[in-house]
Order: structure tokens, then sequence, then C-alpha cells
């Protein structure tokens, strides 16, 4: 059976996802994102988009680590290193399928888009116009695909990693989902910082990662004690 916690908990979670989905509800109407956008950006595009350290090392050097720590998860279902070891298998086999989930929502997200990135914006140097990326099927004039922020899922598709270490190990629980909500920072704000996406799209990528996690927990409730 599908859940995403038990008793108490279950409602804690649920609470914790419609909550945050209230929070980036609110954020999408602020305007915020454009402010944010403005920082770096400015009539004549964003001068750091080909910044060496935002370009080749954030971005592109960063592309083949999530599929390396895939391959780490694939093979610790059978041989386990470090923390998987902490893990049952079926513990493992979870962590790596919820992983390859929140991958595919991502994708399925992305390719359905018709928003377009920061930088197509006629307001920093393109031909798109700003519309909300919620207005589904209207075309803004750019390539769209842009929603939601597809390089930050690269470290926040891990965070199903919490969901399975919290009832044995909620310290490194926790510790993991430190790592991955941090690196998923520093990564969407280095796209942000290059015009790549809205602080938004990271926002967004980091609920649906959340969530996708937690509705794939598919462990048995604990037997009753007495």
């Amino acid at each position: 059976m599908l859940t995403f916690a038990h008793g108490r908990p279950a409602l804690r979670t649920f609470c914790w996802i419609a909550a945050s989905l209230l929070l980036l509800l609110a954020w999408d109407a602020s305007g915020l994102d454009l402010t944010m956008a403005r920082w770096p950006g400015g009539p004549s595009g964003f001068s750091l988009q080909d910044n060496w350290l935002l370009d080749k090392v954030l971005h592109g050097g960063v592309k083949p680590l999530p599929w390396l720590a895939a391959l780490w998860l694939l093979a610790g279902i059978w041989w386990p290193t470090g923390v998987l070891r902490r893990l049952r298998r079926p513990e493992r086999v979870q962590l790596l399928l919820t992983t390859l989930l929140a991958v595919l929502v991502i994708e399925v997200f992305k390719s359905t888009s018709t928003t377009s990135c920061p930088w197509d914006l006629v307001e920093f140097g393109g031909h798109a116009r700003y519309i909300s990326h919620w207005s589904w099927g209207v075309k803004d004039g750019g390539g769209g695909h842009c929603f939601p922020a597809g390089h930050a899922s690269s470290a926040l598709c891990f965070i199903g990693g919490y969901v399975v270490l919290r009832p044995t190990a909620p310290r490194l629980a926790a510790a993991w989902l430190a790592v991955v909500l941090l690196a998923g920072l520093v990564l969407g704000l280095s796209q942000q910082l290059r015009g790549a996406h809205f602080m938004s799209h990271t926002l967004w990528t980091a609920w649906l990662c959340w969530t996708t996690a937690w509705l794939a927990d598919i462990r048995s409730p604990p037997a009753p004690q007495g």
C-alpha cells in the first residue's frame, strides 16, 4: 500500500507538504522571481551567463555526478557501502526507485512546460514575454521547457534518502537532507545567476522531489506492541 508515513507522522507530513505548497503559491504571486532575476540580469542579458565557475564547473562539471550516485545506489542494493549499510535491502531498493521517480516527475513537468528561461525574456535581451509557469498551453514566444529546475534536481532527487533513513537513523537522515538541500540550492542559484532559471523553479523542484519521496514510501506500518 502506498503511503508517505503512518499514524501521527502522516498528519505532520501532510501538514508540512500543504504548508510548503501554500508558501510556494504565495511566492509565485509575489513577483519576487523577476525582482531576483534583475539583480544579475539587465537589458543586455546576464553578465554571468558564460562565467567559468557557474557554467563549466557548477553546471557542466556536475552533470555526471548524479548518475554516478545513482549507480552507487544500484550497486548498493546487493553490495551496500557507507550509509547504505544502515538500510535493509527493501529500503535500498526504495531509495533508488524514489530517486529515479523524482527525476521522472521533474522531466515530465519540463517536457510539458511552455515556460521559457529568464535569459529568453524581452526584459533581458530575449524575445519571450513573461507569463506564469502555471499558464499551461500559453506560449510566451521563447523555447519553453524551463520549468521546473532540472539542474537543481541533480541533487534534490536524492531527498528520498531522508525518508528511508529517518526511522532508524534520524541524525544521519537530517544530515543527508541538509546536504541534499544545500547542494540543490547551490546548483539552483548558480543557474539563476546565469539567467537559466527563476528562484521559483528551484523551489518547485524541491517541493516536487520531497512530495514524491514521501508519497512513494511503501514501508509497512510498525507492528502493534503488546
